[in-house]
């Protein structure tokens, strides 16, 4: 019985073997199809961490160009600084690597240590490194055969005008992402797609003994092409920064100039501005000296993002102000369009208006008299226009301000639009509707503002303002393209006529006389209003305009925000400066001068008479009615004041030069200011100098000069021109 027993328990034991095998080998099935299909793609994620290095590479951003291809914002090829930290210690040369980077890219030596000792595969020692100071740095570490230090390329954002339309362009981070402006409005356009580089390392974060890179090419950027033209912007800003240091401007300036007929944004400027390759620094030295002096870090920090948001700030689209009696030319608007007025309308202005218990007064307190609607804007009647607002009404008024886009964003693509301020309905009452109707006691943006004046310039198409002109490859195909849109037909084309004439009549004939050109039609309307609350003696002085008024092109807005120069008043001190933008965009689109044939008879172009017999340049003005002066004893004429191609008076003396002339021989400018054009015009001349000025005779013994183009006291060659301003 005993053998039956041993085989039935080798039976049994080999039975336990083989179901101790079987889930032996299960396990192992299990753990293989766990290893390689459950959790390889996490296992094969991790090795190829351990294997490889994984670099992005930053694409280069696409440009911004104004509409004629004048780049704004560039992007420049710049590096990387980095190292493997492992391979420098075991280099042998920690201390001498310290030391270069430290001196060569400008980074504290602790902060390079600090990092030469980390346990990483990768540390960054410095972004954004110029290409010469990189080249530099390879030079060296060549020479010293330092292993462990790598460059990578990436690309920096660079703006080659530097505060040229800096509120509108914006700029980017360090990250290159976009931070302001259309930097950050186009971002999504401008960034294109990043590439990568994965290298294979080893343990200590060194190059493998064989070779394995993979480049992942970047994608670069589109391109933003905008409706700015650069030489309007460059005559905006330079025109608004004279007006903001001559009138000791407190709170800021800004300006607009737009294509009426397609709503494109020509130029766009804020004063002060900032230099766009250095936004985080303050342009205000006195404000950083406050922001210093402040003990809290915390408080001192907010303070410093205070300021740096004001600085950025757009002024001609997010802030609101009470437009003032450019705010007339709506209202003429709407009570022609109505019905309500026309150009023969009778008004009595007896220096102010009792409405709802209030006496409100006329800026002329012994009032205007009787006059008609033309009169009357001439003039800028508050009564009068409040005698137009009560014909038109309330819900007329506000049927027509919604109409023209004032409670509403225009749509820009800037940052921050605002909407403007106005009475709710349950607050519109007579005595709002009068104080609304000449532009006081709400708020309007000035981009809403040119907005709505260029639809009555534009046959009363009110238009959407934009910006942005189109996008483009790098191959000049276009991706995108923006295109003029019609908002709404606001007044008819009768009404915008009638009131093109009128708003002309207002510069030649009226309280804007400032913006006056000789030989161009030049429409628009003069704003002054005070600030709240009221009899705090702070102003904001606005002109806007629009040229040439019987064919309009383009309009121009300025705003000057709290003028301490001693004057407050649009027409005197905005207007001016209107005329000297209005003069210098028209005659750069090419708009030739209209002038009358007697306007004609008093003007000349100087000839060109360098290089010619002195009998020859005789003959030549002689044709001229200038007078002539020849200095020198040759025979050939070198030189001539005025140079050639200037437009002068008649009056005017050419002075033609046969022999090289010194320092001694030039003039020096008088001073003219405060002296009537009579006096000044016989000063200049006795000084040998030509006076360039738009005086009619009768007001040649009573305007005085205000300002003159040479600062008394300077040299200036025989016979040249001094523009001069008379008041």
């Amino acid at each position: 019985m005993a053998a039956p027993n041993i085989i039935h328990k080798a039976k049994k034991r080999i039975i336990y073997i083989m179901i101790a095998v079987f889930f032996m080998f299960s396990a192992v099935v299990i753990a293989l199809v766990d290893t390689t299909l459950i959790k390889g793609p996490q296992y094969k994620k991790e090795a190829i961490e351990q294997q490889t290095r994984d670099r992005l590479i930053t694409p280069p951003r696409g440009t911004i160009y104004d509409r004629n291809m004048k780049p704004l914002a560039v992007s420049a090829s710049v590096e990387t600084v980095s190292i493997t930290p492992k391979i420098v210690r075991d280099d042998g040369f920690k201390e001498e690597v310290a030391k270069l980077l430290s001196e060569t890219l400008e980074v504290d030596i602790e902060e390079v240590r600090a990092k030469i000792e980390k346990q990483s595969a990768y540390e960054p020692i410095k972004k954004k490194v110029e290409k010469d100071v990189a080249n530099k740095l390879r030079a060296v570490l060549e020479e010293k055969e330092y292993h462990g230090i790598s460059f990578e390329e990436e690309s920096k954002r660079y703006y080659p005008g530097g505060n040229v339309a800096a509120h509108v362009i914006g700029f980017t981070g360090t990250d290159g992402q976009g931070l302001w402006g259309l930097e950050m409005i186009c971002d999504s356009v401008l960034k294109g797609k990043p590439g990568r580089i994965v290298t294979a390392k080893s343990g200590s974060g060194g190059e493998m003994p064989y070779k394995y890179e993979r480049y992942h090419t970047p994608e670069s950027g589109s391109n933003v092409v905008l409706t700015i033209d650069q030489t309007m912007q460059h005559f905006l800003e330079k025109h608004l920064e004279t007006a903001v240091i001559d009138n000791k401007i407190n709170n800021g300036a800004a300006g607009i100039i737009m294509d009426v007929k397609t709503g494109e944004i020509l130029a766009m400027a804020t004063k002060p501005d900032f230099d766009l390759n250095n936004p985080f620094t303050l342009n205000n030295p006195q404000v950083s000296a406050e922001l210093a002096a402040i003990p809290d870090a915390k408080k001192r920090q907010q303070s410093q993002s205070d300021a740096l948001s004001k600085m950025w700030r757009n002024k001609a689209v997010v802030d609101s102000y009470e437009p003032g009696s450019t705010f007339k030319i709506i209202m003429s608007a709407i009570g022609l369009e109505t019905g309500k007025i026309n150009l023969n309308t009778s008004f009595n202005c007896n220096g102010y208006k009792q409405v709802g218990g209030y006496r409100i007064h006329c800026w002329k307190t012994v009032g205007h008299g009787v006059q008609n609607f033309v009169e009357g804007i001439k003039n800028s009647c508050n009564p009068v226009f409040m005698d137009i607002g009560e014909k038109i009404g309330k819900e007329d008024f506000y049927k027509f301000y919604k109409a023209f886009g004032f409670t509403e964003r225009t749509g820009i693509e800037l940052n921050g639009e605002t909407t403007g301020i106005f009475f709710t309905p349950q607050n519109f009452n007579v005595t709002e509707l009068a104080t609304s109707s000449f532009g006081q006691g709400f708020q309007v943006t000035p981009l809403q503002m040119i907005t709505a004046v260029s639809a009555v310039a534009n046959d009363g198409k009110l238009l959407r303002p934009y910006i942005v002109k189109k996008y483009t490859d790098n191959d000049g195909n276009v991706i995108k393209e923006f295109e003029t849109d019609v908002v709404r037909q606001v007044i008819s084309e009768e009404t915008s006529g009638l009131l093109c004439q009128v708003l002309e009549n207002v510069v030649t004939d009226g309280s804007g006389k400032s913006a006056f050109i000789k030989g161009y039609h030049i429409a628009g309307k003069t704003g002054t209003s005070e600030k709240q609350p009221r009899g705090n003696q702070k102003y904001i002085a606005s002109f806007v305009g629009f040229a040439p008024a019987n064919d309009p092109q383009i309009a121009c807005l300025i705003i000057l925000d709290e003028p301490e120069g001693g004057q407050h008043m649009g027409g005197i001190i905005a207007a001016p400066v209107v005329k000297r933008i209005m003069e210098d965009c028209l005659r750069y689109l090419g708009v030739e001068p209209d002038l009358t044939e007697e306007e004609k008879e008093k003007e000349y172009t100087v000839p060109d008479c360098i290089g010619k017999p002195v009998d020859t340049a005789r003959e030549m003005l002689k044709y001229t009615s200038l007078k002539y002066k020849i200095e020198g004893k040759g025979e050939i004429v070198l030189d001539q004041v005025p140079k050639a191609n200037v437009v002068v008076a008649e009056s005017a003396t050419v002075i033609l030069y046969t022999e090289e002339r010194t320092e001694a021989e030039k003039m020096v400018v008088p001073d003219i200011i405060g002296k009537t054009y009579n006096e000044a015009y016989k000063i200049v001349s006795d000084s040998g100098l030509t006076l360039e000025a738009t005086v009619t005779e009768e007001l040649a013994d009573t305007l005085k000069c205000v300002s003159q183009s040479i600062e008394a006291g300077q040299f200036a060659d025989a016979g040249s021109v001094i523009k001069a301003e008379f008041k």
